[in-house]
């Protein structure tokens, strides 16, 4: 139980740097912590105490398995999450070629 709630204040982390944080950097940065939270709640979501690997041999009997979809999702979340954080550094990059800052609220005040 305390893993879950570590979890949640990981996650809590993250929005809280989202929400209050000015840089850009930074609020990629706690974008990637909250995925992270989520990947290992969904990791402990699956998991069992006492449980063997999902790799059954011939004649072998199993009572508790570990449960592999939450592995699987966790992967393709990593991998979308990689194309995310690189399409949001590229665009802070070209925010910062164009307006030489990474602060949110010059960037807002400067259009054009």
């Amino acid at each position: 139980m305390i893993v879950y709630l570590l979890c949640f204040a990981l996650f809590l982390v993250g929005l809280y740097g989202v929400l209050t944080k000015r840089d850009l950097i930074k609020i990629i940065l706690s974008l990637a912590i909250m995925t992270y939270a989520a990947n290992l709640f969904l990791v402990l979501f699956g998991y069992q105490k006492d449980a063997s690997y999902p790799i059954l041999s011939e004649g072998s009997q199993v009572l508790a398995m570990v449960d592999p979809l939450p592995q699987a999702l966790v992967l393709t979340s990593i991998v979308i999450e990689l194309g995310t954080t690189a399409l949001l550094v590229a665009i802070a990059v070209r925010l910062f070629q164009k307006y030489k800052t990474f602060d949110i609220t010059k960037i807002r005040r400067l259009s054009g």
